[in-house]
């Protein structure tokens, strides 16, 4: 069976450092460092998870790459009285992903847009680098999009602001557990505190 440009793309990216060139990696990630932490770009990286994602290539529609420090959570020692054991500096994991930290970043740098998804685009030593697709919900072309639209204030709709803090993203419901339906997930929707207080 032929395929599409897109599963081209995509068999690419499954395993991007047998397909990709060791030195062409290294060059753009040294490349990525060098830039500020958010930093506007004109075309996505991988344009098969861009799509996925609901990117268009129209106005009204932003693409950030921002960085984010890997590893746990970083604790400061704490001096009064505790036992060593019990201190909890080190293999401590934040409740929530690395890419929705990402997303939540960028959602504070840009107040005026709001988050619609992201997707990984790599990794070095320190690093995780993703790029955000952010949509402005007034611009005229957003507003009158068939399928962008639903996510636009000017039609007096509110349910998608603050998206990223909310956990409204692929990312965002993948952390909250709603990827998965059926047996085993009964209590995670419409979320675990919902739930909880169902009962009461």
């Amino acid at each position: 069976m032929t395929q599409g440009l897109y599963q081209h793309v995509r068999s690419t990216w499954k395993r991007p450092k047998d397909a990709l060139p060791h030195m062409y990696r290294q060059t753009r990630m040294a490349q990525w460092r060098r830039e500020p932490v958010n930093c506007r770009i004109e075309r996505p990286t991988r344009l098969d998870a861009a799509r996925r994602m609901g990117y268009k290539a129209k106005q009204g529609v932003v693409l950030i790459r921002t960085r984010v420090r890997r590893g746990g959570l970083r604790k400061g020692k704490i001096h009064m009285n505790r036992k060593p054991s019990k201190a909890g500096i080190s293999k401590i994991t934040m409740a929530k992903n690395t890419q929705r930290i990402a997303e939540e970043r960028v959602a504070r740098h840009f107040p005026n847009l709001e988050v619609l998804n992201s997707y990984w685009v790599g990794q070095d030593g320190k690093h995780k680098f993703f790029e955000v697709i952010l949509i402005d919900t007034h611009h005229p072309a957003i507003v009158n999009d068939k399928q962008l639209g639903v996510f636009s204030r000017a039609n007096g709709k509110t349910a998608h602001r603050g998206r990223a803090y909310r956990g409204k993203t692929s990312a965002g419901k993948r952390g909250r557990g709603l990827h998965k339906k059926g047996k085993g997930a009964e209590k995670l929707r419409p979320s675990l505190k919902a739930n909880l207080n169902r009962g009461k």
